[in-house]
């Protein structure tokens, strides 16, 4: 029997980024994973394949709109075929990364399933059946999510597909559905709308991105109405019928009404994901999921001792980056340092074209708690960047407290606002007032000239970029 100080069960962001962490802390450390590369949904069929071939095909579409304006004339043409298997060579070369990590930080890699068959006791059955079992001190759950089914519509992995299958369509459709207008739906709809399909998405609620900034999410709809994508919202799906050649829905008014039908090609299923705590043995050592199958935690610590949670099977934004600084911080608790996390500044990004990034409390928020706050904003259409790079959409708005100038939120839609939104996180985490962004120089011309701008605008007194 196998003996470890920690155990952790699950190889994605939060799994592997805590194995190395305890073996940088020289706790002796085993992660057991069942899927035959390491990197879990995010690295295999999540966050970096969609990011490659949203990346991808974005070229294609400033080729076809943006290159002739610039002077740049050419006729692109699609190769599906190859944009597909450039994705599946960066995910391989980055699985393989973390599989060196492990190596280099004396991680053992168990492959199989995991499942407490008691305290300190975890039994792992491999793909040929085979069982072990392996003894730590600390175990670690950080098995993630899978996607949420719809009642009504089976996914069969052919034509009616979930977040994975829309990364692997053998063609590009001549109609797909996007059920859900989420994070996923969105950035997947737009990839496929940029590759020349027709784009429908359907949504329960009467407005997409459930969450985000109202006034940033009716910017974005604003802009992929524009590029072709249809919203049908405040309409729920009640019925699927797949064939060879296609799908038949059946679409009603979420408050109830007539239904109509609708035929697409190919159908995405993306209203949201789930915990992933089924047949894990929680019940052996008294852990009970809430109703939606989230594990509570204190700490990272569940009710059972010596088992710990993190990452999409606990509470708040089911985010890669969240269950990696959660995964660290519970290592470092377990290895007596001080671990933590600020759950202040998790920031999240859409990576739609435009972009949208956000941290911190949105102005609904905080007018639900009372918070008196001001608001600066800053619209791209005035950085002088943006204006000569013709990528002038969107905005910067920062929410800052009306008696202490503190910073509370920072919300921004526009081009590559992704990589722009990691220095109001910075300026969050050190408590930072609108101000002291407002007088920290920035570099002209520059995009990121529009963070401070929008800072100075809390106080009015921003100028042109």
């Amino acid at each position: 029997m196998a003996e470890y100080d920690v155990i952790i069960i699950g190889g994605g962001p939060g799994g592997y980024n805590g194995a190395i962490r305890a073996g940088q802390l020289g706790l002796s450390v085993a992660c057991v994973e069942k899927r035959e590369t390491l990197g879990g949904t995010c690295l295999n069929v999540g966050c970096i394949p969609s990011k490659s071939l949203l990346h991808a095909s974005e070229m294609l579409d400033l080729a076809n709109k943006q290159f002739a304006r610039l002077g740049i004339d050419v006729t692109p043409k699609l190769n599906l075929p190859t944009m597909m298997r450039q994705k599946d060579e960066s995910v391989a070369q980055l699985t393989k990364g973390v599989e060196f990590l492990f190596n280099k930080n004396k991680v053992e890699w168990i492959k199989g399933g995991g499942r407490l068959t008691g305290l300190g006791r975890v039994e792992v059955t491999d793909a040929g059946g085979a069982t072990s079992i392996l003894e730590g001190k600390s175990i670690v759950i950080a098995t993630g999510s899978r996607p949420t089914p719809l009642p009504g519509v089976t996914v069969d992995g052919v034509r009616i597909v979930d977040s994975a299958g829309a990364l692997a369509l053998p063609e590009v459709p001549g109609h797909l559905v996007v059920i859900g207008a989420g994070v996923i739906g969105l950035e997947l709809g737009s990839v496929w709308r940029r590759l020349g399909a027709k784009v429908t998405v359907v949504e329960y609620l009467d407005h997409i991105t459930p969450g985000l900034d109202a006034e940033t999410a009716k910017a974005l709809q604003r802009s992929l109405s524009k590029q072709g994508i249809t919203f049908k919202l405040s309409a729920k799906i009640t019925g699927a019928t797949a064939s060879k050649v296609g799908v038949d829905l059946t679409v009603e008014p979420a408050a109830g009404g007539t239904a109509e039908g609708l035929s697409a090609d190919y159908v995405l299923v993306a209203i949201g994901r789930q915990p992933y705590t089924d047949d894990l043995g929680l019940d052996v050592v008294g852990i009970t999921p809430d109703p939606r199958g989230f594990i509570d935690t204190d700490h990272f610590a569940t009710g059972a001792a010596g088992v710990y949670a993190v990452g999409d099977v606990t509470h708040g934004p089911m985010l890669a980056h969240k269950a990696e600084d959660e995964a660290v911080a519970c290592i470092e608790i377990i290895a007596g340092k001080a671990g933590h996390v600020n759950y202040d500044v998790i920031p999240g990004v859409i990576y739609t074209s435009p972009e949208v990034a956000t941290v911190g409390k949105t102005e609904e928020e905080l007018k639900a708690t009372g918070v008196t706050y001001k608001v600066g904003k800053f619209p791209f259409t005035a950085n002088s960047r943006a204006k000569v790079n013709h990528e002038a959409e969107g905005f910067v708005k920062v929410l800052a407290d009306a008696n202490t100038d503190r910073i509370l939120g920072v919300h921004m839609i526009g081009p590559g606002v992704g990589e722009m939104i990691g220095e109001y996180c910075v300026a969050m985490e050190f408590a930072a007032s609108s101000e002291d962004v407002a007088r920290t120089c920035h570099p002209h011309p520059t995009r990121s000239e529009a963070l401070r701008q929008a800072a100075m605008g809390v106080e009015g007194w921003t100028m042109q970029a």
